[in-house]
């Protein structure tokens, strides 16, 4: 995931507040991520960059995500959402939402004829973690970078250097020195951060790299990340990233 970092909804509940028994997890479905991720959202499913605003009519829990059927201007509409306390009749806004059309719900026995998976915004409601800002918020001020030292080791290279080689480095460890731009805990059972170090071109999106982790950092840091380069990975639903380092070992330097 190049640019900003995407939040990935990993749709993998258990249990729905509808139903007492588990039906199973629902497919993986990565939210839509800004220009320059990476990510390929799928044919046919296009995203609408101003959001969806409405009222709350119905809500489905199925931690932790959760399901909104939204009464709009141009009608009703489902969405699907991380998990937040919404009470029905609130005004929520779905940010950056992206269209599947015949979505099955493993979990909720279900299929959604149409249902927009996004982001929650609202100024009533206490978001999930990794949740964007609530509306009225001042977005956060972009981090200033810099030029960060290179990690040490043979393993080395800076992320500009990663980009360059990444089909000599598929499927073998590098060492990563970088700050951290953006970060999203507990996604698929993994932390996900972006790590920028002032190298690489924004334009070609090769100044930011997408890094896996089971290690807890924040936004901010300037940390030394050391994974598996991995080459056009799939994450199912139409979403693949044409390179991402994974399963990381993270500490600050």
């Amino acid at each position: 995931m190049r640019g900003a970092l995407p939040l990935l909804l990993a749709f993998t509940a258990t249990i729905g507040c509808q139903s007492n028994k588990a039906k199973g997890s629902d497919p993986i479905v990565a939210a839509p991520t800004q220009a320059g991720s990476g990510a390929m959202p799928a044919a046919g499913a296009p995203a609408q960059a101003d959001g969806i605003s409405g009222k709350v009519l119905e809500r489905i829990a199925a931690a932790p995500y959760c399901y909104l059927r939204l009464k709009t201007a141009k009608g009703e509409v489902w969405t699907a959402v991380p998990e937040a306390q919404i009470e029905k009749g609130a005004e929520v806004t779905v940010l950056n939402p992206m269209l599947m059309s015949n979505f099955e719900s493993k979990t909720l026995n279900r299929t959604f004829a149409e249902v927009y998976f996004g982001t929650l915004a609202t100024a009533g409601a206490a978001p999930a973690a990794g949740a964007p800002p609530q509306m009225g918020a001042p977005a956060p001020a972009p981090l200033e970078v810099g030029k960060i030292d290179k990690a040490t080791g043979s393993d080395a290279r800076t992320v500009a250097e990663i980009w360059g080689q990444k089909g000599g480095l598929k499927e073998k460890t590098v060492s990563i020195r970088g700050k951290v731009v953006k970060y999203n805990p507990g996604v698929m059972g993994k932390n996900w951060l972006h790590l920028q170090d002032g190298s690489g071109d924004p334009k070609k999106g090769t100044h930011d790299i997408t890094v896996t982790t089971q290690d807890a950092v924040a936004k901010g840091d300037v940390v030394t990340a050391k994974g598996v380069v991995r080459v056009d990975k799939d994450f199912g639903a139409g979403y693949t990233y044409a390179m991402i380092v994974e399963d990381a070992k993270v500490v600050k330097k």
